[in-house]
């Protein structure tokens, strides 16, 4: 497969003439779209889903199909997005995609949680969401939620060192310039405490073989 990082949390996997995307959010340019096969939506906040978005994608394609956590496939209400859960394993595109997880981390606990669902795209690829799943499988590489209200660059070497991952790439970065960019990149790798996992990040546009 063939991964190229979009905006954010958006990346698409690639085979063939098979486009899988995931989580093409608010941040996300509309070229992500472009020859969607299928789509996953890991939770419903904006930066990873917009509805409206979603649902013009369907009506122009009546070959495109979703696969969401329930209270997404809910709001979306429409025959071809397709609910999911922990332990579920779906085709989509022509991948096999297994899923992980349940719930998005704690923001604030005065803030309802909402449902958040990671996927394992072909035992290669996981995109954890807004949540730090450890899959209870190897993960080839892994889609690293590089910054978030919910996380501390703490937690996220932790979840390096939990995971093993034989690489991570960055996600979930579009709130970040240059500078804070740059210092993540040193934390997660020689400047930081340590942990197993090269740690690299993609420019959107950018690809990479996985």
């Amino acid at each position: 497969m063939q991964l190229t990082k979009h905006g954010h949390a958006c990346v698409v996997l690639s085979a063939d003439d098979r486009r899988l995307v995931v989580d093409p959010g608010a941040f996300t340019a509309d070229d992500a779209w472009a020859g969607a096969s299928a789509l996953l939506v890991t939770h419903e906040h904006a930066d990873h889903l917009v509805p409206a978005k979603v649902r013009a994608a369907l009506d122009a394609d009546p070959a495109l199909e979703v696969w969401t956590n329930t209270s997404v496939a809910e709001q979306l209400d429409h025959a071809r997005v397709h609910a999911v859960g922990h332990g579920d394993t779906v085709t989509a595109a022509g991948f096999e995609v297994s899923v992980h997880g349940e719930w998005h981390a704690v923001i604030h606990p005065d803030l309802p949680r909402v449902r958040n669902v990671g996927f394992l795209v072909e035992g290669q690829v996981f995109h954890p969401g807004d949540a730090l799943t450890v899959p209870e499988v190897a993960v080839p590489t892994l889609l690293l939620p590089a910054h978030a209200p919910w996380s501390r660059t703490g937690e996220l070497i932790d979840y390096l060192r939990e995971v093993r991952a034989e690489r991570a790439l960055a996600v979930h970065d579009g709130l970040l310039n240059d500078t804070g960019l740059g210092l993540l990149a040193g934390l997660f790798g020689e400047r930081g405490p340590g942990q197993p996992t090269p740690y690299e990040r993609l420019s959107p546009g950018e690809s990479v073989d996985v």
